[in-house]
């Protein structure tokens, strides 16, 4: 993989950076991250002088798109309806849950993108008692399997959820949850234990080549809306593995398929 160069405006830590992993660690868990890659460190440099709004003005110009707005309500929703929201991973998986009711049917779906291009959508897991949060574990946990299978072809990857509770299950509670026996402060077992140890054993891993984000729901945003479709498509087929869409990608006529 050719050497990049990372410039992160906004993020625990801001500047040019040489290190996939440095910017995964200033960026990690912050829904409001600025940061984009570039192919020369002069480049970078004089990106960081400027503005990220800007760099993403550049960039779309350079793509033969055209410059978003700066009206404020217009360009937030360019940013929001970005497919990879301020990411600049060479893989950006974003997955989901649906459950209906809750307790009730769920399935799980995961929308893949090679940095600005979808490849891949999978849907499945579906159970017929399930909740939102088993979903969204189950996501989490698919999202690492591939994850895990991209890393090992040199690729910087960035996990994406709309889902705080699995997202934090995972990189905030289950060490401690694990140093107490998979319990709570009173004693009593954590709620889906068997999924919080898989993805935690499994993150266990790949922590150090993987960035794990959290995205707003339902506010536009492609990668977002589109495993939210697959997540209700794999409740609606009971689609109990987990498989890979196999219809015409076409991103309009997949948005408009029921969400969840």
């Amino acid at each position: 993989m050719a050497k990049k160069y990372y410039v992160v405006w906004k993020g625990a830590k801001t500047g040019v950076f040489d290190n996939w992993g440095t910017v995964q660690n200033v960026t990690a868990g912050r829904s409001d991250a600025q940061f984009m890659g570039f192919p020369s460190k002069e480049e970078a440099e004089a990106a960081f002088a400027e503005t990220y709004t800007k760099a993403l003005m550049k960039r779309s110009l350079s793509k033969g798109g055209s410059a978003p707005s700066t009206n404020k309500a217009s360009s937030t929703k360019q940013v929001n309806s970005s497919r990879n929201v301020s990411n600049d991973a060479d893989i950006n998986i974003y997955c989901d849950g649906a459950c209906s009711p809750n307790p009730g049917k769920s399935g799980t779906g995961i929308a893949v993108y090679q940095q600005s291009t979808l490849s891949e959508l999978w849907y499945g897991l579906y159970e017929a008692n399930g909740t939102n949060n088993t979903a969204e574990l189950n996501g989490m946990l698919e999202a690492f399997k591939l994850a895990k299978s991209f890393i090992a072809d040199d690729k910087s990857v960035q996990v994406l959820s709309d889902s705080k509770y699995s997202i934090d299950a995972i990189t905030k509670w289950a060490t401690g949850l694990k140093n107490k026996g998979w319990k709570k402060a009173d004693g009593q077992p954590i709620k889906n234990p068997e999924l919080v140890q898989a993805c935690y054993t499994l993150y266990q891993e790949i922590k150090s080549n993987v960035s794990i984000n959290h995205v707003k729901g339902h506010a536009n945003i492609e990668g977002n809306e589109l495993s939210d479709r697959m997540a209700v498509l794999g409740r609606m087929k009971q689609e109990a593995s987990f498989v890979k869409f196999t219809g015409s990608i076409d991103i309009k006529e997949i948005l408009a398929m029921p969400s969840g």
